[in-house]
């Protein structure tokens, strides 16, 4: 297709102002990956940019080696992974009988979704609720109150809209009933949507700090990201741990740099094998209403 100079002067402007946008944002990454792999005089000297300096993996010898960082990952891995399935299960049980138009009740409950996502609940009666519910100092707080989010909702209900009426009414006349239907033909045939949400909710629950941080107290509970900040927050909590033999060749900021790091690698793990789903998901949950 032939583009005229504008069009081609725009898209050329639009890139540069990408890449320069990608660069503002990888330029503070690259330097703290750099921290977490330089020695501790390179960073006490500020040598470090965006390039380590004099190279060690002391930091990460020391971080991996300590329970609290692995008991704080795995209890933040699990809540992540159950509180995804169980919020793409509860979305996908709302969201279909609410994309169906004999659905009588749907445009009132879909007022009310609209409405609690668009105001949301007060701190103190939310908290007041949470508590009443027995979920205070309880590690299901990290899964319960993030099982359903209503612009997820809305999302999956507009996506489930678009399915043909034909390929429903085939599988009603050979028995299956709204459940079947749902399991067997929908949500297999739903996998950009699905792909999409599991990424919302798992970001979502991963870096999950207010929740934690108001209803959690017992420290054996803390997820990685509460630990995170005791370590940001506490010289001696993070230079707590095992003993090293010989010269330490890491300080504070080289720790804090690794456990930073460490906390957000598993999401960058993931992302590229739901990246394909993404975009497509997206769209195709916003083009009806």
């Amino acid at each position: 297709m032939f583009e005229s100079r504008g069009e081609k002067a725009f898209g050329a402007a639009i890139t540069i102002i990408l890449i320069l946008m990608s660069i503002v944002a990888l330029v503070p990454l690259l330097s703290v990956i750099s921290t977490s792999f330089s020695s501790k005089s390179a960073v006490d000297m500020n040598l470090v940019t965006i390039w380590p300096k004099q190279f060690t993996v002391a930091s990460w010898g020391h971080m991996i080696d300590r329970p609290d960082l692995w008991k704080s990952f795995f209890l933040t891995l699990g809540s992540t992974v159950i509180g995804t399935v169980l919020a793409l299960l509860m979305t996908a049980l709302l969201a279909y009988p609410l994309s169906k138009t004999e659905f009588r009740l749907g445009p009132v409950i879909m007022v009310g979704v609209v409405i609690a996502m668009i105001f949301k609940a007060p701190i103190v009666p939310y908290f007041l609720t949470v508590r009443g519910i027995g979920l205070y100092n309880n590690p299901l707080v990290l899964i319960i109150p993030h099982i359903l989010n209503p612009f997820n909702l809305i999302i999956m209900r507009t996506f489930f809209k678009q399915f043909p009426k034909d390929l429903e009414e085939a599988a009603f006349l050979e028995g299956s009933g709204y459940f079947r239907m749902l399991f067997q033909f929908v949500l297999p045939l739903s996998k950009a949507v699905l792909a999409t949400l599991a990424l919302f909710y798992g970001v979502v629950l991963w870096n999950q700090f207010q929740h934690p941080l108001l209803f959690l107290q017992n420290p054996d509970w803390f997820p990685l990201q509460i630990k995170i900040r005791q370590f940001i927050t506490d010289d001696n909590v993070i230079m707590a741990g095992p003993v090293t033999i010989g010269d330490q060749n890491f300080n504070e900021r080289t720790l804090r740099a690794t456990t930073v790091i460490f906390a957000i690698i598993p999401i960058v793990l993931v992302y590229p094998f739901l990246q394909k789903y993404f975009v497509k998901g997206a769209m195709l949950g916003s083009v009806k209403g």
